[in-house]
């Protein structure tokens, strides 16, 4: 028999991470040593409180049946930790709603929010799991570039007239990956009076609030004024707690946008694990001891791998918050080709920054995936490779601050 794909297929090729891994896996069955610095996935553990909470609540044989849109108290609990986070109110009936993963949501609300051929305001480079709701929605993606020059936010203005009337949907994102900028207030008032007088609803990825290195806290987007009225604010247990492999998130905002995406999600799914849900309760009601040591660690590996490639020559910006370094890579490469080099003469796997869109190209992403002394023996391969040899650095009169 012979079975074909759907024409949809064609939009869901193969990804950069499968091809690094497999690429990897050669070079280890070479022999070679390789560091993998590739991956968002956090390599720390929950709290032993979360871990705990986990344990008990899987012994209740009870807790094993379907959990459907979520339980009344992880709703309160989420309302509860915006209102001492952000200072935001949020109604826990009509305004929250869990998610199997804030990816869950993302992929999906444009589903519930736009019609094929409608348009979706992306950034560029972005998460990659935007393009993956653009194509199941049928839609069509209108990239905003997030430039260096303006402070890697997008430039509303530059947007032409025709794409604003057409558009539906603007996805945010920030402390952002893989460009781990922070939003300002004003950029925000911004956005909400873009989104108003054009009639385009906001999605604002929130992953990283809680990594954030300096005293700029990063900005929710519901703390705006008139935000609400507007859009909407995913957030995740995955990188905040370390409960990554949990799939738990949570969407916050617009009533209509939730209730949306609530009714498409009934007839998706039948909810997340009731243990992982009381599990998720006592990771919010105890967030900030937790949330400080998590950002101390953090704050460590970048200073320990940010110092020590610019030692080496490669001047890189310390991000202040998200747990990627987006570093621009030498000339004569492209990213690809300067990410490959990086595992053949280095052992050092990173992600080229044109796999997250065309506005990429020129960088690569870093994760502050790894402990304090394996970042360091990344700067000793580096520094034995002769992978600097013959390049040519135009940034190299920058000096970032790694305090």
């Amino acid at each position: 028999m012979n079975i074909s794909l759907s024409d949809k297929m064609n939009h869901f090729q193969t990804s950069i991470y499968n091809e690094l891994s497999n690429y990897k896996k050669q070079k280890l069955k070479e022999g070679k040593e390789i560091i993998d610095l590739s991956v968002g996935s956090p390599d720390l553990p929950p709290a032993q409180f979360v871990i705990d909470e986990m344990t008990k609540n899987v012994q209740d044989p009870g807790q094993y049946g379907y959990t459907l849109t979520g339980i009344d108290a992880l709703h309160q609990a989420i309302a509860d930790y915006y209102g001492r986070q952000y200072d935001v109110t949020v109604s826990a009936t009509s305004e929250t709603l869990m998610v199997m993963g804030s990816q869950d949501g993302l992929v999906h609300l444009p589903m519930v929010l736009t019609n094929p051929e409608d348009i979706i305001l992306l950034p560029d480079p972005g998460y990659t799991a935007y393009n993956t709701g653009v194509s199941l929605a049928g839609a069509t993606p209108y990239r905003m570039p997030l430039k260096e020059e303006n402070n890697f936010l997008p430039d509303l203005e530059a947007i032409p007239e025709e794409i604003r009337h057409k558009a539906k949907l603007m996805v945010l994102n920030f402390p952002g990956n893989p460009v781990p900028a922070l939003a300002t207030e004003e950029f925000f008032q911004q956005v909400v009076a873009f989104a108003k007088k054009y009639q385009i609803a906001v999605l604002h990825d929130f992953a990283y609030s809680e990594l954030y290195y300096e005293d700029e806290k990063p900005i929710s987007f519901l703390s705006i004024e008139g935000a609400k009225d507007v859009g909407v604010e995913f957030n995740s247990f995955s990188k905040s707690f370390n409960l990554a492999g949990c799939r738990i998130g949570y969407i916050v905002g617009n009533t209509t946008i939730v209730n949306g995406l609530s009714r498409l999600k009934s007839n998706l799914d039948y909810g997340v694990f009731h243990p992982i849900q009381k599990t998720a309760i006592r990771a919010l009601e105890n967030s900030v001891d937790f949330s400080e040591m998590l950002r101390t660690v953090y704050k460590k590996r970048r200073d320990i791998l940010v110092a020590g490639l610019n030692d080496l020559g490669w001047k890189v910006e310390a991000p202040k918050a998200s747990m990627f370094i987006w570093a621009k890579v030498p000339e004569p490469f492209t990213s690809t080709q300067f990410t490959y080099r990086l595992i053949d003469e280095a052992g050092i796997v990173v992600v080229p920054g044109n796999a997250f869109g065309e506005a990429g190209e020129g960088y690569v992403r870093i994760g502050l995936v790894q402990p304090d002394e394996v970042l360091k023996k990344v700067v000793e391969k580096i520094r034995a490779s002769n992978i600097f040899s013959n390049v040519k650095f135009e940034f190299a009169d920058k000096n970032p601050q790694t305090e």
